[in-house]
């Protein structure tokens, strides 16, 4: 399994969402310093879910992260976030 998918089944588990998408983008940043050191990727994820509703943007970041942590650094260097709130239930 490929940290892109690692990613998702984490993030499905947890918050459940109504959309994911996971996009690696390690490949724009070849020869970064930080990934030489870490090894970790650059990844987006758009997500979005119930579990974000009336949380602002720190907060729903926040618990992305926290689901995340056990990938960081090894796996993640870099995550940046679109986290979207739904009603659905």
């Amino acid at each position: 399994m490929n940290t892109s998918e690692k990613i998702q089944q984490l993030l499905e588990a947890e918050f459940n969402p109504e959309s994911l998408n996971v996009t690696d983008e390690s490949w724009k940043h070849a020869g970064h310093a930080g990934v030489q050191e870490s090894g970790g990727g650059h990844f987006v994820v758009e997500i979005k879910s119930h579990h974000f509703n009336n949380l602002s943007r720190m907060q729903c970041h926040r618990l992305i992260y926290n689901c995340l942590q056990s990938l960081f650094p090894t796996h993640i260097h870099a995550l940046s976030i679109q986290a979207e709130a739904t009603t659905a239930a």
